[in-house]
């Protein structure tokens, strides 16, 4: 049998069947089908080289429109607080998100880069040197990146690791492995795949880039902590789920996982503020101690240690008697 045309659909599991008289008695074109099927066909010809095999049929991934769509969060919103009520007074908390990059791809890769493991300030200092180094936010392009040596890029504050995750990264531009163009077309499945290949890029920074660069509506990363802590609030657990739970607790929003996702951080960064409010206020030191009090602690604790070294060594004496004897060994 052959395969199914996807333009044609199956036939409704419900649809009636046909007359057994219909069934018996096939059409004129059926039986001419089925006479010139039952002749023998001559075989082709051998070339001498083995026909080509053919190409399977590739099927597009599915994706959501981004999230900087226009209305597309609030369909997000909407859509959450009809599978999740929990989720109702977390929305009503805040004000929605926004999911607009003004970079491209390759330009948000190298930012996350630089950012990595740096407190902000430092990153941001950072990248405005780089920014300066390569011409400004144009000239943040794969040719200009290769170009920068380490020793330049340790000038501005860039590790020796982190020059080479960046030259990693330009040269699988340069190379065609990655593009801008790619990259936005690619299925979330093979995004991932695809940048972890590049140095210094891991799961994480993936889907930090696929969330806030890219604008992908459904993407949940289930190994941060911050956002296992806001399920773990939202839900009341005792224990903070692992990743390989996120995935089953987090079902129902799908396909809006990002936008869930930013409430989860925003719920963190909610309780974090209520805590610290809660807190009781620390009193006020005590006035320092005068020079004169000072001094009489001092010696009182002085004479304090001389009189427990005496005990001490009456002590030693009394079970020891050979220590009373001077000039021995």
């Amino acid at each position: 049998m052959g395969e199914q045309s996807l333009s044609q659909p199956f036939p409704h599991p419900l649809s009636p069947s046909p007359p057994a008289s219909a069934a018996a008695t096939p059409p004129a074109t059926a039986l001419a089908v089925s006479a010139s099927a039952s002749r023998p066909k001559k075989k082709p010809r051998s070339s001498g080289s083995n026909p080509a095999p053919k190409k399977p049929r590739l099927v597009p991934s599915v994706r959501g429109r981004p999230l900087s769509a226009d209305g597309e969060v609030d369909a997000a919103i909407r859509h959450l607080r009809a599978a999740d009520p929990a989720l109702a007074p977390v929305i009503d908390a805040h004000d929605p998100p926004s999911f607009h990059c003004p970079h491209p791809p390759f330009h948000s890769l190298v930012r996350s880069v630089l950012y990595q493991q740096l407190a902000f300030k430092a990153a941001a200092s950072v990248y405005s040197r780089f920014l300066a180094l390569v011409g400004g936010e144009a000239g943040v392009l794969p040719d200009a990146v290769l170009a920068l040596s380490a020793e330049q890029l340790r000038q501005i504050g860039v590790s020796a690791r982190k020059a080479s995750y960046l030259h990693d990264l330009a040269r699988k531009y340069a190379s065609g492995i990655l593009s801008d163009d790619n990259i936005v077309a690619m299925d979330d499945r093979s995004l991932a795949a695809m940048l972890t290949m590049v140095n210094g890029i891991g799961a994480w920074s993936v889907h930090m880039f696929m969330i806030f660069s890219l604008a992908r509506p459904d993407v949940l990363p289930s190994a941060d902590l911050g956002i296992r802590k806001g399920v773990q609030m939202l839900y009341g657990l005792e224990d903070v789920p692992r990743p390989s739970q996120m995935e089953k607790l987090c079902e129902r929003w799908r396909p809006y996982r990002s936008v869930a996702a930013w409430y989860m951080w925003r719920l963190i960064e909610s309780k974090a503020a209520q805590t610290a409010a809660a807190m009781p206020v620390v009193p006020p030191a005590m006035p320092a101690p005068s020079e004169e009090f000072m001094l009489q602690q001092h010696q009182q604790q002085h004479h304090h240690h001389q009189h427990q070294q005496q005990q001490q060594q009456a002590a030693i004496q009394m079970l020891d008697p050979v220590q009373m004897l001077p000039g021995l060994g």
